[in-house]
């Protein structure tokens, strides 16, 4: 895993390269808590609960990534009073949002993705490969 850093007029900016691996869901929820949770200048902080659904939201997005996809580069950004979630992948198919059916076992995450961002878009990226973006309010 890499990271890198970037601070800019009012907001921060984070990433991560995440392996190929199941325990990368569960390590990019942990980074995005702890990043999430550092103090900022100025600002009053994010509370807990936004920040579970942020890590929440990376949780599922890297899921998808990392089976659908292989590995996968997450961006977290800070700006204002929002919190902004991308996860690029090399999934050669495109993320679909699925309805939400009590019976159903699987194809939930992007669903309740949209329930708690503000804004999610999907965009094929380059030769192959998704950005998947999630703007939250905090």
């Amino acid at each position: 895993m890499r990271t890198h850093r970037r601070t800019h007029r009012h907001s921060e900016r984070v990433q991560y390269l995440l392996p190929d691996e199941a325990q990368s869901a569960g390590q990019a929820r942990r980074l995005t808590s702890r990043f999430l949770a550092m103090s900022r200048p100025g600002t009053a902080g994010i509370d807990a609960e936004h920040i579970a659904d942020a890590a929440l939201v990376v949780s599922e997005l890297v899921t998808n990534a990392t089976r659908h996809g292989g590995a996968c580069r997450l961006s977290l950004r800070v700006s204002g009073t929002r919190v902004t979630v991308e996860v690029y992948d090399g999934s050669p198919g495109r993320p679909q949002v699925r309805p939400l059916t009590a019976l159903g076992e699987s194809g939930r995450g992007l669903a309740m993705v949209r329930c708690l961002a503000e804004r999610l878009e999907v965009d094929r990226i380059g030769r192959g490969g998704n950005r998947v973006r999630a703007v939250l309010a905090i």
